[in-house]
């Protein structure tokens, strides 16, 4: 059991001559949720941090963003949001994105901060908040949702988005044009299809570890009775334990519905390929995160080995950045991709690893949950179909549900699918009362915690 923590309030005047103001203070979600430990992240909790931009036009407008942390660390991810703002005070919003690219670089280059980074670590997550941040406000100020904005988009905007530095032996600007432009084929059609039916989604919330099995099998058959047809179980602390409760789930679900397991880097290579080896009878789709996010090439002999057994390889939740990616693509190391939305750097990179996927035809399964990670991430993979990939084959986005309530415009399910977000923006604006009274350490829910720990 964690408490979900959200940190620094970040406030700056930006658009039209804007004078920024930076209010740095902890915004902290002191929000309990039922135990999710993870095998390698025993005792989360769950923290972001928010970005707020505030501009001196009339019409009112911030944009709000937001990356996800466990909570120890999050003042980290604060200094480095702190340290980012020089490069968006008295900016005016039409100039940043009338050069996207080199505004990026310009986040994402900083000639000292580079050194701790690059694009990569602390430093990255906070580029992330920062942009997240800024597309929110794009979206509003033109008055779509992100998705909408990117759909919307000519594909020469959008490609001059997106910084190719360091991937254009995979991928080059001349290919990402010719990809979007095949993507314009069909794309009204999609959008209506999107609209109607909305995005697949698949369920992590029915199969934490530390969840008793009469648990466990409460959630199951209510999501079933829900109309889930995906489910992800967590694996990796123990193997009894793991072939006890995948024989509940699977016996549950039947062999008709979708099964996927997820190990958050428990292993290393060997015992990764042994203990799948083992759970192959349960007939996952995918093991998750088998072990480290760093290693490619353990993740191209793990694929080698466990593919003829049906099993596909998924990653990317910690994933660097878009060269880590292309070299996953590269090396055939992984057989569904998972971006995030907070962990790259926002839409822009997102946008480059979604053509790469596109390029080598890998279906692209986003990671959410967390805070506010299903709210963003459904923006990309409904532009990704609709724009880019035109497929739903073996493609579906992860949801969780918890911590929805805190959102402005929270995501909306329906028949176990994404329906588009319709409001403007990223989906990232928190309600205010929940800011207000989860703030650190002055909110009403931080000051009772804190007084009953003195007690």
């Amino acid at each position: 059991m964690g408490a979900l923590v959200a940190w620094p309030l970040w406030h700056c005047l930006s658009s039209c001559d804007i004078i920024l103001m930076v209010l740095f203070g902890f915004l902290t979600l002191a929000l309990f949720w039922r135990g999710t430990s993870l095998p390698q992240h025993t005792d989360p909790d769950y923290s972001a941090a928010y970005v707020v931009i505030e501009t001196d036009a009339e019409d009112g407008i911030k944009g709000c963003g937001i990356t996800f942390t466990l909570g120890k660390g999050t003042e980290v991810v604060v200094c480095a949001v702190n340290a980012l703002a020089h490069h968006v005070l008295n900016k005016d919003l039409k100039d940043i994105v009338g050069d996207f690219r080199g505004f990026y670089r310009q986040l994402t280059s900083d000639g000292q901060l580079r050194w701790i980074g690059p694009e990569k670590g602390v430093v990255h997550l906070a580029t992330a908040a920062v942009l997240n941040a800024v597309w929110d406000l794009w979206a509003k100020q033109e008055g779509k949702p992100v998705w909408k904005l990117l759909v919307d988009m000519d594909p020469r905007t959008l490609v001059s988005c997106i910084d190719f530095r360091y991937i254009t032996d995979v991928l080059t600007e001349e290919d990402a044009l010719e990809i979007l432009q095949k993507g314009q084929v069909g794309k009204k059609e999609r959008e209506k299809q999107m609209l109607a039916q909305g995005y697949p989604a698949y369920t992590t919330s029915c199969a934490w570890l530390g969840y008793s099995d009469d648990t466990l099998k409460q959630l199951c058959a209510q999501a079933l009775k829900d109309g889930w047809t995906r489910f992800k179980v967590k694996v990796g602390a123990d193997l009894q334990d793991d072939v006890r409760r995948c024989q509940i789930i699977r016996d549950m679900i039947g062999l008709e519905k979708t099964l996927m397991m997820d190990a958050n880097q428990r292993w290393d290579v060997p015992e990764a390929v042994e203990w799948m080896s083992k759970l192959a009878k349960f007939k996952p789709l995918w093991i998750e995160e088998p072990t480290s996010p760093d290693d490619i090439l353990g993740h191209a002999t793990i694929s080698k080995a466990l593919v003829p057994l049906g099993i596909g390889i998924a990653t990317g939740e910690q994933c660097h950045n878009r060269v880590i990616f292309k070299q996953l693509l590269q090396a055939k190391a992984l057989q569904f991709l998972q971006i995030d939305s907070c962990r790259l750097g926002s839409v822009n990179e997102n946008l480059s690893v979604l053509l790469m996927a596109k390029k080598f035809e890998i279906p692209v399964c986003p990671h959410a949950g967390g805070v506010g990670l299903c709210e963003l991430v459904q923006h990309l993979i409904i532009f990704d179909y609709i724009s880019v990939s035109a497929s739903l084959e073996n493609r579906m986005c992860e949801y969780v549900d918890h911590l929805h309530e805190h959102f402005k415009y929270p995501v909306m399910i329906q028949r176990a699918s994404y329906m588009p977000p319709k409001d403007p923006g990223y989906s990232t604006e928190m309600k205010e009362e929940s800011v207000k009274k989860h703030q650190y350490p002055d909110g009403e829910v931080w000051k009772k915690l804190l007084a009953a720990q003195e007690n």
